[in-house]
């Protein structure tokens, strides 16, 4: 019964929705492409948020459509920007150039054109995970992809992340900052010289707390305990920033039904 009512409820809303449309209080759905658009990312955006409500199959065909597109979209981009240019432009630079790019630069062949084939036959090894005799084939070109990436990107973390956040770390307490002009003199700053001091104690007190190897008792004790705080407060800030992320996008897609579709805004 409460989903014979729901539905009817639904159908009188669309109704209304489409006699508010005709009457130019709306955009048209059937008077421009322009009113369709806007109407299906309406129905879309309320298709996901019937979700809150329970499941349901109009949810679910949005889910696989975003899906479905997402994947379409990602498998056409990576064919024309990386497939085109990077592996039949070096392979054939001159039969890519006429059928696929015509503004391609290089139409010479690279004089190791033939190395280029290993990218090829490890691309075609992925393939064959399709099959179900070929999934181990398939694991060569797996392992490939995953050692080297995990070196490459190795080296960039330790560079960018792992170097540079012990640099940004190494402060001085005193709020003494030296101007990097030439004869410049160094300043003094009771703030720089504050918060030196409170980021140097929450790190040295969150190391302490992943320090196992002595228990934490007494001092110690009470250091590792500060890093709990210092680890629950980085933890809230970046959850609290998702969140604020996520609601910044909610409150996108309600002033696009408000204002956009319902027009009331």
């Amino acid at each position: 019964m409460k989903r014979y009512l729901l539905l009817g409820l639904l159908i009188v809303a669309v109704a209304l929705l489409i006699i508010h449309a005709f009457t130019g209080d709306m955009p048209n759905p059937f008077g421009s492409m322009e009113g369709v658009g806007i109407w299906f990312a309406a129905f879309l955006t309320l298709a996901i948020m019937s979700f809150l409500y329970d499941d349901n199959p109009i949810y679910r065909f949005t889910e696989h459509l975003f899906v479905g597109v997402s994947a379409a979209y990602w498998m056409v981009m990576g064919f024309w920007s990386t497939l085109v240019p990077n592996l039949f432009g070096k392979l054939a630079p001159g039969w890519t150039a006429k059928f696929f790019l015509p503004g391609l630069s290089e139409t010479e062949r690279d004089p190791l054109w033939w190395l280029y084939f290993i990218p090829l036959i490890f691309g075609f090894l992925l393939l064959l995970r399709l099959s179900p005799k070929g999934g181990k084939l398939s694991r060569w070109a797996l392992a490939f992809i995953l050692g080297t990436t995990a070196g490459l990107r190795l080296i960039a973390f330790l560079t960018a992340d792992f170097m540079g956040q012990i640099q940004a770390t190494l402060q001085s307490v005193s709020g003494m900052t030296q101007s990097l002009l030439p004869g410049g003199a160094a300043t003094w700053s009771f703030e720089d010289m504050f918060w030196n001091i409170i980021a140097t104690v929450a790190i040295i007190s969150a190391l302490c707390y992943f320090y196992f190897s002595k228990e934490h008792k007494g001092a110690f004790g009470k250091v590792s305990r500060i890093g709990i705080w210092v680890l629950m407060i980085t933890f809230g800030a970046g959850f609290g920033y998702t969140v604020m992320g996520r609601i910044a996008l909610l409150v996108g897609r309600v002033e696009f039904l408000l204002a956009d579709w319902l027009n009331v805004l």
